[in-house]
Parts: structure tokens; sequence; C-alpha cells
């Protein structure tokens, strides 16, 4: 089995499609709270995400088929004065889950970080899911808060 992982493009609908279906996947289940995308969510989605000049939208990609996705942004340590690197989304298709998809991509985001300069990836993982936090902690990444004071809070915007 061999998985590429490339840019999203925007302007190929079938990639476009496949990304939406596997978020869609993801959103459905129960971990991610299993109610999905709404459909006019789906409909402004890939427009925007083009738009938005911090995006990195990598997909993995086996036989020409996407089966994975780490939507991600950059943003910036003021303390290091350098970029960071968030993996906002991170999802594999279940067919294809256990297959070293989702390390293919964390190593891929990390890649692209190291390519912007920046001084960090961060990611965000719901506490139940467990299989996604072994393998965060099998690629490196750690809790802060073992370390350091800080949380991760949320304010929702109407």
């Amino acid at each position: 089995m061999s998985i590429d992982v490339v840019d999203l493009d925007f302007q190929n609908s079938n990639q476009v499609d496949q990304f939406l279906a596997i978020l869609q996947s993801y959103a459905l289940e129960d971990g991610a709270g299993a109610v999905g995308i709404p459909q006019d969510v789906q409909d402004r989605l890939p427009a925007l995400l083009d738009a938005f000049p911090t995006r990195h939208v990598l997909l993995a990609v086996e036989n020409g088929v996407a089966i994975g996705v780490a939507v991600c942004f950059c943003g910036f340590s003021t303390f290091k004065a350098r970029p960071v690197l968030n993996i906002h989304d991170l999802a594999v298709l279940p067919a294809h889950r256990g297959k070293k998809v989702g390390t293919t991509l964390l190593n891929a985001a990390k890649q692209r970080a190291t390519e912007l300069g920046c001084s960090k990836v961060t990611l965000e993982v719901i506490e139940t899911n467990e299989a996604a936090r072994r393998l965060y902690e099998r690629e490196g990444f750690r809790n802060p808060t073992d370390s350091s004071p800080s949380l991760f809070l949320e304010h929702h915007l109407p």
C-alpha cells in the first residue's frame, strides 16, 4: 500500500467531494458529536477554505482516492517570533484506520511546518478518543499541561 500526501486542489471537484466525504464521515462519529456537517456548511466550506490565507489542507491518497485529511492553519508564536502550525482536523476513513494513514498525515504536517519555519505543531484531541491520543503521543505530541499551566479553552460565538 502506497499512500501519497497532496495539497487539496480546490479547483478539482473530485478531490473536494472526497475531502467533504472524509470530514462528514468523521463528524458523524460519536467522538465528534455524531451530528454531521450541515449541507449549507458543506456548500460554503470549500470556497471559504480556498480563500483562507493560512490554510494547508493535506489529503492522504491511495490509488487516486482520498482516504484521510489533515486540515491545518498557521498562527504565530509571539514568544518564539515564528509561525505555529495547528492541525485543526485530522480524519481517516474508518476502512483505512490502522494502516498508518494518520501517521503519514502527521509526518506530512510536521514536514510542512518545518518548510514554513514553524516553532511547533499543535493539535487538540477529544479526551475520550484513545486511538487518536495514542497516535499523537507515539508521534511525539505531548499535553503542555504536563509541564506548564496552559489550558485549552473556547468561547463559541453566534
